[in-house]
């Protein structure tokens, strides 16, 4: 789709900054280590997954938006056997692939093979907006081939793909960043988005807790399944970020990048 690669880079970099400033201005925690160390790591191991969904268009003929063209050209899906008006599509493409985000989290807490590599993300001894982009490149081929396939299942409108990819990016970002909110504004936001403080309980080393709060966009899954935990036991100040086990090795981008094959 025209210019859809520079309209989400656009949306990435104005969000990232963003929250990035705001973040600086009213943190919610005080950091355990530099920022400079992490967010080196951090957005190295991005680049690795920009890099790494560059070598899978290698092998697979389209990636997600391209599926979804694809599908409504040839009619295939769901979505496209209905003929259903394009803005009920778009909401629904949203709403369909934020549940199955939501699903794929949890799966990758429960299924030991993939938490191997989930837990790269968990190991940020910090959170901020740079842990939203904090994946192993092997769990992002992974989540690209599972969306790949309910692309084809459905058959989305490729807008709405693009609408849904920016929204989770942003959100991502949004509730990974040191911000501040008023608990107030919190209470009202997290009615239906997800917010900083309650994914931060997700990224809690008590167990219960990191097996919580699996939403990146909206909250209303985690509620309706039962995963839902409004505060950490700790509190926000108290409470330790990242693994039980953990040192500061997760700054390190090879120690993070070979953590999946370590036997803790």
């Amino acid at each position: 789709m025209e210019h859809e690669a520079l309209i989400r880079l656009s949306a990435f970099t104005g969000l990232f900054t963003l929250f990035a400033v705001i973040e600086a201005l009213v943190p919610r925690r005080a950091r355990t280590q530099p920022r400079s160390t992490r967010w080196i790591t951090n957005w190295a191991m991005t680049l690795l997954d920009s890099l790494t969904l560059r070598l899978l268009a290698l092998a697979l003929p389209l990636l997600a938006v391209g599926a979804a063209v694809d599908a409504q050209t040839n009619g295939w899906g769901l979505m496209n056997a209905l003929d259903l008006p394009l803005w009920l599509t778009v909401v629904a493409t949203v709403l369909i692939f934020d549940f199955a985000i939501w699903a794929q989290h949890l799966i990758t807490h429960k299924v030991p093979l993939l938490w191997r590599f989930h837990r790269v993300h968990h190991a940020d001894r910090d959170i901020d907006v740079t842990t939203a982009i904090r994946f192993h490149p092997v769990e992002i081929a992974f989540s690209m081939l599972l969306k790949i396939g309910l692309v084809y299942l459905l058959g989305p409108p490729a807008i709405g793909i693009i609408l849904f990819e920016i929204i989770l990016n942003g959100t991502a970002m949004f509730n990974h960043a040191n911000i501040r909110l008023p608990l107030w504004l919190d209470a009202i936001m997290r009615r239906v988005l997800v917010t900083p403080d309650m994914h931060r309980v997700h990224h809690s080393d008590i167990r219960n807790e990191h097996d919580s709060n699996y939403g990146f966009s909206l909250s209303i899954w985690d509620r309706m399944f039962g995963t839902y935990i409004a505060q950490p036991t700790k509190g926000h100040d108290a409470m330790t970020i990242g693994l039980q086990w953990q040192d500061d090795r997760p700054s390190r981008l090879g120690w993070s990048l070979t953590l999946p094959f370590r036997s803790k």
